[in-house]
């Protein structure tokens, strides 16, 4: 849902942040990015040290219940968090591009699978995204996913 833009006061960014995401999330942002971060730096990817930091970086300022899944399990939904966290450091000049176009697109595989069934006309603009992209960049965004989900920890249901 666009234009959602909580505040660091507010009871679904300060939630997110240090309690609760939703299912597929044992822990909230804070905890789920120092779990990424470990990862990275025990399998020595130090290429994506900057990116487990960053990638979701955006995501409270996101949070809202989009369903009534969520408002009966207390959790949140974070469409195109992603997008919030690079907008939040595209300027930063002390941040590489490749780190950039990680957060930007870290989301963008798993995004493709659910949009191709959910969505044909969000489908078509991450495919073309998904399409402008190096091989690089997107060998290394299937890379940072598997560090993403390792992050998650348990599922909860």
């Amino acid at each position: 849902m666009k234009g959602i833009n909580n505040k660091f006061y507010s009871i679904a960014f300060l939630e997110s942040l240090f309690f609760i995401q939703n299912k597929w999330h044992q822990h909230g942002v804070f905890i789920h990015t120092l779990r990424v971060t470990f990862n990275i730096i025990k399998a020595r990817e130090l290429k994506f040290f900057a990116a487990a930091l960053l990638h979701d970086i955006g995501k409270p300022f996101t949070a809202y219940k989009y369903d009534s899944e969520d408002i009966k399990y207390g959790e949140y939904s974070f469409t195109d968090h992603e997008e919030k966290s690079y907008q939040i450091i595209k300027n930063w000049s002390f941040i590489s591009e490749y780190t950039k176009k990680i957060v930007r697109y870290h989301y963008l595989i798993r995004d493709l699978k659910r949009s191709k069934k959910e969505d044909l006309k969000r489908f078509a603009k991450k495919q073309e995204l998904w399409d402008s992209l190096s091989d690089e960049i997107k060998d290394d965004l299937a890379t940072f996913m598997i560090y993403d989900d390792l992050g998650k920890g348990n599922k909860r249901r």
